[in-house]
């Protein structure tokens, strides 16, 4: 039997990895990947239907039938695609002790270039798309989403969050299910809240798991779960000519609350390949990987998706 392409094992191993080993796992995990239609490699079409509402009844005669619904087609096209590869000698293996292996290559490559790169673009796609929605909350229509940019203090930060929950709320959004994602120094805010300037916040402190363990993790507010992200990968814009790197311009996003019903994550393409050395490689292992993905918000549930920036200076 032929022996199993490393390649192979690794791009079902990677598939597996993907909610747990990036930051945005949940939104990469999301029922709407499965639940749309593709139209072609490239293009998701997401269904919608309005209807009128409804009006007096009479019941002394019959209205006039008419189809009181309507359906339309919300278009998503997929445009990121990337690539990389490299190179192995042989005998660098050999001469590395073993370091040097395809496997430890490209484990190095996914914890600190891929996966980072994705989470980067992640929520930094979804921050432009939601800028560019109308919000349909604004008297004045027209008016874009736009994120709050009150400056964050343990005295103010749950009032902000208590503000950005109030609005999902008053557009429908289901409160179970709801994803916090911060910086690790706005957790830390919240770890040290403060109801007003006097009075810390109380908290529940468990220190039943061990003689000398405290445990002041903030793993959920509410009901909400809260999770912490390095502040470089909760950036505005990011430049991803070679790799990532935050973009000209960029603010810092410290708060991103999001519901994983209004985000899709979808994956048209993924390959990778290792060629065992050959006399057109000169005798080198070539691995190659690519990928088409995309990161794109449902419109009509744009109001489950806020955010807490930086103020512009």
């Amino acid at each position: 039997m032929a022996a199993l392409n490393y390649a192979t094992e690794y791009s079902r191993a990677l598939s597996q990895m993907w909610p747990y080993v990036l930051n945005f796992g949940a939104l990469y995990s999301t029922p709407n990947n499965n639940r749309y239609r593709w139209v072609n490699a490239k293009t998701i079409e997401i269904p919608s239907i309005s209807t009128t509402g409804r009006v007096n009844a009479d019941r002394d005669s019959i209205a006039t039938a008419q189809r009181n619904y309507d359906n339309a087609w919300e278009t998503k096209t997929l445009t990121h695609e990337r690539k990389w590869s490299t190179l192995v000698h042989p005998m660098d293996i050999d001469q590395t002790n073993m370091v040097a292996t395809i496997a430890n290559i490209t484990q190095v490559f996914n914890e600190e270039q891929k996966f980072p790169e994705m989470d980067a673009y992640t929520i930094s796609r979804l921050f432009s798309l939601w800028t560019a929605i109308d919000d349909p909350t604004s008297p004045t229509p027209g008016t874009k989403r736009a994120a709050d940019t009150t400056t964050l203090s343990k005295t103010n930060v749950l009032a902000v969050f208590d503000a950005l929950m109030l609005k999902m709320d008053n557009e429908r959004v289901p409160a179970n299910g709801r994803i916090l994602y911060v910086t690790h120094e706005v957790k830390s805010m919240l770890k040290n809240a403060q109801i007003d300037a006097n009075n810390t916040l109380g908290r529940s402190i468990d220190v039943t798991s061990g003689p000398n363990a405290i445990d002041r993790r903030v793993s959920r507010l509410d009901e909400v779960q809260v999770i912490g992200v390095p502040a470089t990968l909760m950036k505005t814009v990011y430049n991803f000519t070679s790799g990532w790197a935050v973009g000209t311009g960029a603010k810092q996003i410290n708060m991103f609350l999001v519901h994983p019903a209004a985000v899709i994550t979808p994956v048209s393409y993924t390959f990778s390949r290792l060629d065992e050395p050959s006399a057109g490689s000169e005798g080198k292992y070539i691995y190659y990987e690519e990928s088409f993905e995309d990161v794109f918000i449902l419109n009509k549930k744009s109001g489950a998706i806020q955010f807490n920036i930086e103020a512009t200076t």
